[in-house]
């Protein structure tokens, strides 16, 4: 039980990004259309950058089995270099090596994703002695492995239940879940106010949330 952390798809060099997961090229944000093979010498290119790549092994990688002419490899070419605005003569992205083949010549950087917004001073799950730790806004509770909290029991579904987070409150939600969510013990059945300590039980796990009193609280008399 625990997380599936996301692979980093996007590669960025000057005002263009290649996504490698929605398999994309975007200017500024923008999508600039480039045919299927070329943005996969794209991809090939940035992989391997900045070592250079004969053409007959970029050819063999593009089209494998398959016999092509020259012609075609310098067509990907030229098409990559009108969508990029690069020049052969004055290379930015995309490098020349007469007689042999082609290296990506760009700066690429990797940008780095901001951490999640997470509750103040800390909110968690306490589940089979791990701590998952929940953020500010909704967490997703199931089986799917995109969930925020992921529960790797066949009782629980794949989206089974939601804790939504605020800087002073919590509640938890069932998602209309094969086997219910329960809270202290009795069923869910609509947004149920969380308390620090309370316990969960999502299918047949049991979790314990956890938001401690915020430092510098005012406990009031009676």
């Amino acid at each position: 039980m625990g997380f599936r952390p996301e692979s980093v798809v996007r590669l960025c060099f000057g005002e263009l990004t290649l996504d490698v997961g929605t398999r994309q090229l975007l200017r500024n944000g923008q999508e600039v259309r480039v045919s299927p093979k070329a943005f996969e010498l794209l991809k090939l290119l940035v992989d391997e950058r900045p070592r250079a790549i004969a053409k007959a092994a970029l050819v063999e990688r593009l089209w494998p089995d398959t016999y092509v002419a020259d012609t075609n490899l310098a067509s990907l070419i030229a098409e990559l270099r009108d969508a990029t605005g690069d020049r052969a003569d004055e290379p930015r992205f995309i490098r020349t090596l007469h007689r042999f083949g082609y290296a990506f010549c760009g700066t690429v950087e990797e940008p780095v994703a901001p951490p999640p917004a997470r509750a103040p001073l800390g909110t968690w799950l306490m589940c089979e002695g791990r701590q998952i730790p929940l953020s500010e806004g909704e967490n997703i509770v199931g089986r799917e492995p995109e969930a925020a909290v992921w529960l790797d029991s066949s009782t629980v579904s794949r989206r089974h239940a939601r804790i939504a987070i605020t800087a002073d409150r919590a509640t938890v939600e069932d998602l209309g879940s094969k086997n219910g969510t329960e809270l202290r013990g009795e069923r869910v059945t609509g947004p149920a106010m969380l308390a620090d300590g309370d316990e969960i039980r999502i299918g047949s796990v049991v979790v314990t949330f956890r938001m401690p009193a915020r430092p510098g609280s005012t406990v009031s008399l009676q």
